[in-house]
């Protein structure tokens, strides 16, 4: 990479996108920010995390002396990752869709702008980092395991890997914190966003509960014994223990109830009062088509791998299953494995793609009662 060249930053208003373009800055690189709204704001109360995060975005903007550009990408955020969140939910599902909107709208924004303003790179707050060679870009684990988000960026391609710097990839979050109050920037003690990609942080089944209808129904043990009523399969997810409702069920000692599985077809959510229930443990899972961002990995070939964002990495062999597909089997069970989640492959410290998980496989050899 050529110190200097012009580099389009995603400014998001967050402390790490903050301390990311200061350190390009420092790097002798010309940053510009971009500042991307990608969900129109509604009439929920108290509700304008956009209008805060870009006043905020500005006021860094004019700290660091660097143009903010400023974009409204709802509509391609809508089409190309809400749509999809939608459907998977119908299907009874959990998806991720900051994978998605990484892949479908961020990285493209960056790129879209930074050829229309003739700045030959992109960068990002994430934690990653990234190897730029010969036979092409490797996406590589973040320096800190507790903040990597390797995970979601899984589903990059060459062609937005290629020109992107991530300049937090060296950095531990605490030294983060640290760089942005030494610099005097406003959001050093800000608050970390969480939350759906670009919604934010919101009371998730009331707004779900807005574009989907949610029908209520029966909570069964696995032997088929109705001990409670569920408000609608979609706002629970394998595993939870929180939240079910259940209490003084005839006959139970007071050991919590999770939830271990769903029977969409009778519309029963599944509990039990076992963490680790044989209906929350998977040996093996399909995936749909895997996406890798370089090349393959070889057959057979020992990988790690995780399931959700942060979760240790696990060691896994992978196999191809039919067309577009793969098989992959753990050396240990994993516990609550789901569908509609994306299952993401690391050989070392590097990120080679990842896949959504179709059916781990209790959920294509557990027989629930009638």
């Amino acid at each position: 990479m050529t110190r200097g060249a012009r580099v389009i930053l995603g400014l998001s208003g967050g402390v790490d996108s903050a301390v990311a373009a200061a350190r390009l800055l420092k790097d002798g690189y010309r940053v510009e920010g971009l500042f991307m709204k990608n969900w129109e704001e509604d009439d929920e109360p108290g509700y304008c995390a956009a209008e805060a995060d870009l006043a905020m975005a500005r006021e860094v903007a004019n700290v660091l002396g660097i143009p903010l550009h400023k974009a409204n990408y709802s509509a391609e955020y809508w089409d190309r990752v809400f749509t999809h969140f939608l459907s998977e939910y119908r299907a009874g599902r959990t998806p991720n869709p900051d994978i998605l909107c990484n892949r479908e709208v961020k990285f493209p924004a960056l790129l879209d702008h930074a050829r229309r303003l003739g700045a030959s790179h992109v960068a990002s707050g994430h934690y990653a980092d990234a190897r730029h060679e010969a036979d092409g870009s490797r996406l590589l684990r973040a320096a800190d395991d507790g903040k990597d988000q390797t995970y979601f960026l899984c589903r990059l391609t060459q062609e937005q890997l290629q020109p992107a710097l991530f300049p937090l990839g060296p950095l531990q979050k605490t030294e983060v914190r640290r760089l942005a109050l030494e610099m005097g920037l406003p959001n050093h003690a800000r608050k970390d966003s969480t939350g759906i990609c670009f919604i934010g942080e919101r009371r998730f089944r009331d707004f779900l509960a807005r574009y989907l209808h949610a029908p209520e129904g029966d909570i069964c043990t696995p032997e088929g014994r109705v001990i409670g009523r569920h408000r609608g399969l979609m706002f629970y997810t394998l595993g939870q223990r929180q939240g079910l409702g259940i209490g003084g069920v005839e006959g139970a000692g007071e050991s919590p109830w999770y939830v271990v599985a769903k029977d969409p077809d009778r519309n029963r959510l599944i509990a039990a009062q076992q963490s680790d229930h044989p209906l929350l443990l998977s040996g093996s899972l399909v995936t749909e088509a895997p996406h890798w961002i370089r090349q393959p990995p070889a057959a057979g070939e020992s990988l790690q791998a995780r399931i959700r964002h942060r979760q240790t990495l696990q060691p896994v062999r992978i196999a191809a299953s039919g067309p577009g597909a793969l098989t992959v089997r753990f050396v240990t069970p994993q516990r609550a494995v789901t569908p509609g989640q994306s299952i993401v492959f690391y050989r070392d410290r590097e990120c080679l793609g990842g896949a959504v998980i179709a059916a781990g496989d209790t959920e294509t050899g557990a027989v629930l009662p009638v």
